[in-house]
């Protein structure tokens, strides 16, 4: 996993502008869109989370006191019947797929390893 600055690269602000257009300038791949179970919390009030969904497999990974919370979402009710129990070749797999992944958790937030410039070199 690489952490980059591709969104202001690609002048998107919104998670399903930058998916379509990685997807126009990377056709061929097979991306996967990973999240934090403490944004599928919420994800149900995102600009065209059902188009996100709907247009690439997600992973979300678990976050610390979020699984629960997650689990039972308000998207993860509504695309329950499109979640895989088992994350392999999830790249494979045809949108809408997603897949909750249990991990060694870790504090930090991506938000804050963006604000500080983390990601950099």
């Amino acid at each position: 996993m690489v952490v980059s600055d591709i969104e202001a690269r690609l002048g998107t602000v919104y998670t399903a502008d930058t998916i379509a257009a990685l997807r126009r300038h990377y056709p061929g791949v097979a991306f996967v869109w990973l999240m934090g179970a403490d944004n599928l919390v919420q994800f149900h009030k995102w600009g065209r989370w059902r188009a996100i969904m709907a247009s690439v497999p997600v992973g979300v990974l678990a976050r610390p006191g979020a699984g629960l919370k997650a689990r039972l979402s308000v998207a993860a009710q509504v695309f329950r019947g499109n979640r895989v129990h088992r994350g392999e070749n999830l790249s494979q797999r045809r949108a809408p797929a997603w897949v909750f992944v249990n991990l060694p958790m870790h504090d930090a937030s991506s938000s804050e390893i963006r604000n500080r410039g983390g990601w950099r070199g």
